[in-house]
């Protein structure tokens, strides 16, 4: 009686420890990676080509998980999951399109931003396709980082001084390989920074 009293004690106690294992090394697999969200609005396809550069860039740097997706498909828990936002805009006249603007709305109308500051500290940074070579890029990349800006988010740049753009139409039909490289930068770059910013928050936690 007394010898299955302890073999129950022993086996209990197994248990407890495996289970502390598994737990602490969800911790660290947590601990141990970062989330990236690219999210796009494209009618031609062309944004949607720079978003997957991006993409490609951003899963270079280890431990990273980068998700793809539209404007109109992600959620509050995805938003706010994610330690990075890289949004990518097609020129609308001179400004980043209606779509991503609705985006950003629903940042404060939907999932409710306010007043928590609940984007404060992520990472972000902006990308663009235009028609032309003076069309605007610069000014709806400044567009979507003063939107980000006004959330307290930590802005950075790649690919080019506001962040990685394209010019899609004349003599440069569809997005050409330096602009594809450029996306990349742009992903990589923001992956490392949030890298950098979780770093920092978990040694300030130590």
């Amino acid at each position: 009686m007394i010898l299955d009293s302890a073999v129950r004690l022993f086996l209990g106690l197994v248990f407890l420890c495996l289970g502390c294992t598994q737990v602490t090394a969800q911790i660290q697999s947590q601990s141990d990676t970062i989330q990236v969200l690219v999210v796009y609005h494209s009618l031609s396809g062309n944004t949607e080509t720079m978003a997957r550069n991006v993409v490609v860039g951003a899963e270079a740097v280890p431990g990273t998980r980068v998700l793809l997706q539209t404007v109109k498909e992600v959620t509050a828990d995805v938003l706010f999951s994610s330690d990075a936002v890289i949004v990518g805009s097609p020129v609308y006249w001179s400004n980043m399109s209606g779509e991503v603007k609705t985006f950003f709305d629903r940042w404060q109308f939907e999932f409710g931003v306010f007043p928590e500051f609940k984007m404060r500290n992520k990472v972000g940074a902006a990308f663009a396709t235009g028609g032309q070579v003076s069309s605007g890029k610069e000014v709806t990349m400044i567009t979507i980082l003063a939107a980000m800006l006004g959330n307290q988010m930590i802005v950075v740049s790649g690919g080019g001084a506001f962040g990685a753009s394209a010019t899609t139409e004349g003599h440069s039909p569809g997005i050409d390989e330096a602009e594809k490289v450029g996306a990349k930068d742009l992903g990589k770059r923001v992956a490392e920074v949030a890298w950098m910013v979780k770093r920092g928050e978990m040694s300030r936690s130590q």
